[in-house]
C-alpha cells in the first residue's frame, strides 16, 4: 500500500473511532468505512445518514476542500443520502479539529431541515422539545475524542 493511501486509511480509521465514539450508537449512528467502488463510488464514511462522508488527508487542505467536497456530492447523488461532507484532516490537529465541509446549498437545505424539525417537536410535545434543548446543551459541553 502506497504511503498516501496509508495516510488516508489512518484518517478514516482516526473519523470511524472517534465519531463511533462520540455518538455511542445513539439515533442509529454508527459510522463505518466501506470499501472503494471506482466509477460508482459510495463514499469513505457511511453510517452518519443523512450524510455521506469523504475524507481527504492530503498536504493541501484547500486541494482536499475542493476534491473532496466535489467528490462527496457525486457520492451523495450515488447514493441517494440528502447530504454531503468532505472530512478533512487539518495538520497537527486531532479529529474533532479536523473541517467538516459542505456546499452552501446543502448548509441551507440541512439548516431548514432542522428548523423544520425542531418547529414541529416543539408544536407537537413541548416536553420532548425541551428534554432535545437539554440534550443538544449536554453534547455541546461533552468532549469530543480525540482519534
Amino acid at each position: 500500500m502506497s504511503a498516501a493511501k496509508q495516510k488516508g486509511t489512518a484518517w478514516e480509521t482516526a473519523l470511524v473511532r472517534s465519531l463511533s465514539a462520540f455518538f455511542a450508537g445513539r439515533y442509529g449512528l454508527a459510522p463505518r468505512r466501506v470499501a472503494q467502488e471506482g466509477f460508482a463510488d459510495s463514499g469513505d464514511l457511511h453510517g452518519i445518514s443523512p450524510f455521506i462522508g469523504q475524507a481527504k488527508n492530503w498536504k493541501s487542505w484547500e486541494a482536499a476542500i475542493r476534491e473532496g467536497l466535489d467528490g462527496a456530492e457525486k457520492q451523495r447523488l450515488n447514493t441517494g443520502e440528502p447530504f454531503a461532507v468532505a472530512l478533512v484532516k487539518r495538520a497537527r490537529k486531532p479529529v474533532g479539529g479536523g473541517y467538516a465541509v459542505m456546499t452552501v446549498a446543502t448548509f441551507a437545505r440541512l439548516l431548514l431541515r432542522l428548523r423544520r424539525a425542531e418547529h414541529q417537536l416543539r408544536s407537537a410535545s413541548p416536553t420532548a422539545w425541551t428534554d432535545h434543548v437539554e440534550q443538544s446543551a449536554a453534547d455541546l459541553a461533552s468532549d469530543f475524542p480525540r482519534g
